[in-house]
């Protein structure tokens, strides 16, 4: 068994940090619910995977670290958007195929983007945005930069030959990535226990490629929060690479196309008892920095700044016809007619 150094947990946010998540939650539980009305409307062109259920997620690992880390994800990315503080409007237009829209229209669901906020997407094939993670961190770590990689997929991608290549690689030069697995049971309609001959998946890496494994419960916000920070802090300090099996679930569909014939309705309701954004609003009102009233108050400020952003987004213009000939190349050099 190899034996690789693990990192503590430790640290606590504070009050304001907490009232921020909760809002932040609340925010992409909205969203989405409006993004699948949107969808329904056929405003929405081509996919959509929504992130109802697993906010705690990219909430409270996006909270632990700096703004100067990056971020890259896979398809499901509306809530790690959010997290890193994109506004809510160009995420609308884009959904919507305006030019408004973070990329402008020409990326839909799956690749939201903003370079300055460091958060390099949203990537719609399956596991192909590790290894750019990977390379996020060779750039770390050749420029002696003190950030941190954090990268999102799905269980599913961890079968995937471009999953090995990269944490080989990452283990190879000890590069500061934090490889999150968002373990949400299921890859599209199948169950990680029918698709993994491993179901506990933290245990797939250290023997093989020296990058410890950990767990953690996706659906507490705190935990995620202590976890991640932890693993920063582990990385920073010239450790390598870690990776956090993120124990999660999300209540809709693999997408909105998805009838969910493989799971019954009471396994859904069960993991809904145990709901992210209600856990956290427990511990505000133990805290005594939430009350009912506030509750109600914030969840109608944010059904109104959602709305208003939609409609906005909705009445944005599509590209023109000449927007096919740009963000082609880096640096523009055309015409390309």
């Amino acid at each position: 068994m190899t034996t690789v150094a693990e990192p503590a947990i430790k640290a606590e946010p504070t009050d304001a940090e907490l009232m921020q998540w909760y809002r932040q939650m609340v925010l992409i539980r909205q969203f989405e619910l409006r993004c699948a009305q949107s969808y329904q409307q056929q405003k929405v062109g081509g996919f959509c995977h929504l992130y109802v259920g697993q906010e705690a997620v990219a909430v409270g690992s996006i909270g632990a670290i700096r703004k100067e880390d990056y971020v890259i994800t896979a398809y499901r990315d509306h809530g790690h958007a959010i997290a890193r503080g994109m506004d809510i409007h160009p995420l609308f237009a884009e959904l919507y195929g305006k030019r408004t829209g973070c990329s402008h229209g020409k990326g839909g669901s799956m690749h939201f983007f903003d370079a300055e906020k460091n958060f390099f997407g949203g990537h719609a094939i399956v596991g192909a945005h590790i290894p750019l993670a990977v390379g996020l961190g060779w750039a770390i770590k050749y420029r002696k930069q003190d950030r941190v990689a954090l990268c999102y997929f799905g269980d599913g991608a961890i079968n995937q030959g471009s999953f090995h290549e990269a944490l080989n690689l990452a283990g190879l030069f000890k590069l500061p990535c934090i490889f999150l697995v968002e373990n949400n049971e299921y890859g599209m309609g199948t169950h990680v226990r029918r698709a993994s001959a491993v179901t506990e998946l933290k245990l797939r890496t250290a023997d093989a490629y020296g990058i410890p494994g950990k767990d953690v419960d996706g659906m507490d916000t705190l935990a995620m929060y202590k976890m991640v920070r932890s693993a920063a802090e582990y990385c920073r300090q010239g450790n390598g690479s870690i990776f956090l099996e993120v124990k999660t679930y999300r209540y809709r569909g693999h997408s909105m196309s998805d009838p969910q014939k493989y799971r019954s309705r009471e396994e859904v309701a069960e993991y809904q008892k145990h709901d992210p954004i209600g856990r956290l609003e427990k511990v505000l009102h133990e805290r005594r920095l939430l009350d009912d009233a506030k509750t109600s108050a914030i969840a109608d400020e944010i059904h109104r700044m959602v709305e208003a952003a939609h409609e906005k987004a909705d009445a944005d213009p599509m590209p023109d016809n000449d927007d096919v000939w740009t963000d082609i190349y880096a640096q523009p050099f055309g015409p390309y007619r």
